[in-house]
């Protein structure tokens, strides 16, 4: 296909395999499974080895299934480049590994997914600061800032509460400080959001999630969106500042958050996860049509004490979601009045599964306090606005009435 036409997100998505040949006219890229690459000419490996030619080098470093993946991923985010990993976690764990220095700081959302959480904790016992704001205020962050500051983290959408990060406002607040932006953009998809309108220097996605889309394969991303500049960035090593400022982020987190931290993800899983990301427009039209219904539903149901969804009026950041979100997501939680326990209450859906993954093509269940969220106690679960009994829910595609009809009888 030609890069002059301009084509939809779908279309795009769809053929982007197509753009460079691909062997005997496969429609798909295939699984390249060697994790070796023979050179006829010795001369050609040094260089590829040099970086002054394109090529592969050991698998761990790069795949031809992986960059397939890595550029399809680049043209949902609008990115300038892409780098994979074995999960999402590994993907924000390589910005540590590779970006930050002991004595450094580093101001991110309160509101965040429970390993992530951990491992800002990990990050801050090793040495860099780490500051836990409410991030739904930009006054917060700023508050926050140090000299020392590299990097601002925050979620689009918070796992599991569903608070929505300031995005624009903080994103014109790094511009102006110099600062690293960098979005989770899990929750919303680059099919709902994409960070670089709003400032960001570099997008992860854990692409395990609904860009996979069907639970069956693990990985993760990091994406340069060309809008932060690299030659600025106190911690790029000397042996990178040789590539042009463009390119020394991405080639220090290719050599150090991903050669050397070793969380490579594999050729077959990167198959899975390019062939799920075809459909991600179609599964989040209905997975987002799916969770406002249901949310709607039981925030009308007196049995409820509360629904936290941004699709709702009713939700804090709801006018915040609505004028940077294509749709409201596929999660949102909610919690049961007193007196419903929310482990019998889960026992009698039929269709929702007690599961811990999100962004499935199935609706999938989880009592966040006493799963996910445990490990880091009451006191920090209070401050997150955590309760007990909260349920989080990861909306399917199942049909709207079969999802109505089975969380509306499970509270009879």
């Amino acid at each position: 296909m030609s890069d002059k036409p301009s084509y939809g997100f779908t279309t795009t998505i769809l053929h982007n395999d197509r753009r460079k040949p691909i062997e005997h006219y496969s429609l798909h890229k295939p699984v390249h499974t060697s994790v070796a690459f023979g050179y006829t000419d010795a001369r050609q490996l040094a260089s590829v080895f040099q970086g002054k030619e394109p090529g592969f080098r050991y698998g761990r470093q790069g795949n031809p299934t992986v960059s397939a993946l890595e550029d399809k991923i680049s043209k949902m985010e609008d990115g300038v480049a892409t780098l994979c990993f074995a999960t999402g976690m590994a993907a924000i764990g390589a910005l540590a590994q590779a970006l930050l220095r002991a004595g450094d700081h580093v101001v991110s959302s309160s509101f965040l997914f429970g390993n992530t959480n951990s491992l800002w904790n990990t990050v801050a016992s090793q040495g860099t600061e780490v500051s836990f704001v409410d991030a739904t205020d930009v006054a917060n962050v700023e508050a926050a800032l140090k000299p020392t500051t590299r990097m601002v983290f925050v979620e689009t959408i918070a796992n599991p509460r569903t608070q929505i990060a300031d995005l624009a406002r903080i994103g014109e607040l790094c511009r102006a400080r110099g600062i690293l932006y960098v979005v989770d953009n899990t929750m919303t998809t680059p099919y709902l959001f994409r960070p670089k309108a709003v400032g960001a220097g570099l997008v992860v996605n854990a692409l395990t999630k609904s860009i996979g889309g069907h639970g069956m394969a693990l990985g993760g991303a990091l994406t340069d969106t060309g809008v932060f500049d690299w030659s600025t960035y106190p911690n790029i090593a000397d042996n990178f500042r040789r590539q042009p400022p463009a390119a020394q982020g991405m080639a220090q987190l290719r050599a150090k958050g991903l050669r050397d931290f070793g969380a490579s993800l594999a050729p077959e899983a990167a198959h899975h996860i390019a062939v799920g990301a075809e459909t991600l427009a179609l599964r989040m039209e209905r997975t987002c049509a799916n969770a406002l219904a249901l949310a709607q539903m039981l925030e009308a149901d007196e049995r409820v004490a509360a629904v936290y969804y941004p699709g709702l009026p009713s939700h804090p950041q709801h006018r915040l979601a609505s004028e940077q979100f294509r749709a409201y997501g596929s999660l949102f939680s909610f919690e049961l009045k007193e007196g419903i326990d929310c482990f019998d209450y889960l026992n009698r859906l039929k269709v929702g599964i007690p599961a811990s993954n999100l962004g499935d093509t199935r609706t999938l269940v989880i009592p966040v306090a006493h799963t996910i969220f445990f490990e880091m106690g009451p006191e920090r679960r209070a401050s997150m606005g955590i309760a007990e009994s909260l349920i989080r829910v990861s909306v399917g595609i199942e049909d709207t009435a079969d999802l109505l009809a089975d969380f509306g009888n499970a509270l009879s």
